[in-house]
């Protein structure tokens, strides 16, 4: 079933932007624009290929930023549109979009489209998937799914996560990349490199 997370809730014993940075996961300009991203209560996808590396940490630590409330879709056949409904004004997060079950909230078809329409009603959208880069994100949204452009579109933000060593016990994690969405065309975003990590200097590296 469904819930409501408190801001506080999720606050609690939870890492934090700030923590990331001091963890070497993302540079303070990376951190500052996810937080701006959470506040201005825009919608935003958090990727990797590997499990474990961080996509669930970061996302709640960007939410853990804004005041507004939070839904957690939960299992396959929640009640979407009653979820997007309550979280009307804050965010649903659709925890992982895959065709797997292997935990609550992982998701695919009908449900993704219905919380992707949210997007336009008003309630924000946090979510996460596996894949190595926007494009291959956006086709398994798209195309997989069934979810319309426009609403793919709806994405502004998209935050790519590496593990480094063993995928089962890394080492540490980095953000690997972050793209702005500017549009989505057959199923093809228009994404713009805001950031990304050079692994030769580990550095996090503005885009061109």
């Amino acid at each position: 079933m469904y819930g409501v997370i408190t801001v506080r809730a999720m606050a609690e014993g939870q890492i934090r932007l700030a923590d990331q940075v001091a963890n070497g996961t993302m540079s303070q300009e990376i951190a500052d624009l996810l937080r701006d991203t959470a506040r201005a209560h825009k919608s935003f996808l958090v990727m990797a290929v590997p499990r474990l590396a961080g996509k669930t940490t970061t996302m709640r630590a960007m939410l853990a930023e804004q005041t507004r409330p939070v839904r957690a879709l939960g299992h396959d056949g929640d009640d979407v549109d009653r979820l997007v409904e309550s979280a009307k004004g804050g965010y649903l997060i659709v925890p992982e979009i895959s065709r797997g079950a292997w935990s609550a909230g992982y998701v695919w078809g009908d449900p993704v489209r219905r919380a992707f329409n949210g997007i336009t009603q008003g309630t924000a959208l946090a979510t996460a998937l596996h894949a190595p880069d926007p494009d291959l994100a956006f086709a398994i949204i798209c195309r997989g799914c069934g979810v319309p452009d426009a609403h793919a579109a709806r994405l502004s933000l998209v935050v790519c996560l590496r593990s480094l060593g063993e995928w089962e016990h890394p080492t540490r994690r980095v953000v690997s990349t972050v793209h702005e969405i500017r549009g989505v065309t057959d199923g093809r975003p228009d994404a713009k490199l805001l950031f990304s990590w050079n692994e030769r200097t580990d550095r996090f590296e503005r885009g061109a």
